[in-house]
């Protein structure tokens, strides 16, 4: 897992440091993602240092298309530091901190793998794309995802927003189908939790057939009452 020191990270401004600023860190060795880099963002005019999560690995200097980049809800909080010197050392913790909650969650997702094939029955895919086709309940940690295709089902590492000052952020995993999302605790069991959103799919898919067997026979009565009329 490669890790860089604070102070070369701290130098590795991409824009005018009086308007604006970057600093990336770049996390290797996942499980999954393989290799992604977090980019702190920070502008004068926003007053926030907004993080980005964006696959693979670009160093100082690199151009970043918007379109590469995931917005993660977990900014950096310097405003307690009271000189050069302490500003170093928070940066240094936060950004352990989320590099630490990267490295769990696609571990984790990693661990999801195998039970997901073994209950959809078939090989299950990777989406690294960063708009995925169903929406999920929580703010996405990575670009990444596992996907079953037969069951039309999407599992992601998701986050709360909260500033990193406050810690490590609070992290889940997303499963999702088109009309259907739950987020289950990163320590949690994978079989349990598929096995229960599973259920709850299926029960899900009875409920709407109902509906929709309702619906039709309330249609099909309208339409008689007005052919007879």
């Amino acid at each position: 897992m490669s890790e860089d020191p604070a102070d070369e990270l701290l130098q590795r401004a991409l824009l005018d440091a009086s308007d604006a600023a970057a600093v990336s860190l770049a996390v290797g060795g996942l499980p999954v993602s393989e290799s992604v880099t977090v980019i702190f963002h920070g502008r004068r005019d926003l007053g926030t240092i907004q993080t980005y999560v964006a696959p693979g690995r670009h160093g100082a200097g690199s151009r970043v298309a918007p379109s590469d980049l995931l917005r993660v809800p977990c900014d950096l909080d310097l405003a307690d530091a009271e000189d050069r010197a302490a500003a170093e050392l928070l940066y240094l913790e936060q950004a352990t901190a989320l590099r630490d909650a990267l490295v769990g969650a696609d571990t984790v997702l990693s661990v999801w793998r195998e039970p997901l094939e073994d209950l959809v029955g078939s090989d299950v895919g990777i989406d690294r794309s960063l708009q995925l086709r169903v929406a999920l309940p929580a703010h996405r940690l990575l670009p990444i995802a596992l996907v079953a295709p037969e069951r039309q089902l999407v599992v992601a590492p998701v986050c709360g927003a909260r500033t990193l000052a406050e810690g490590r952020p609070p992290l889940g995993i997303a499963c999702a189908q088109q009309d259907l999302a739950r987020v289950y605790p990163l320590p949690d069991d994978p079989e349990r939790c598929l096995g229960d959103f599973l259920e709850l799919a299926d029960a899900h898919a009875h409920e709407l057939a109902e509906r929709l067997e309702h619906q039709e026979a309330s249609v099909e009565r309208f339409l008689e009452l007005s052919g007879d009329e």
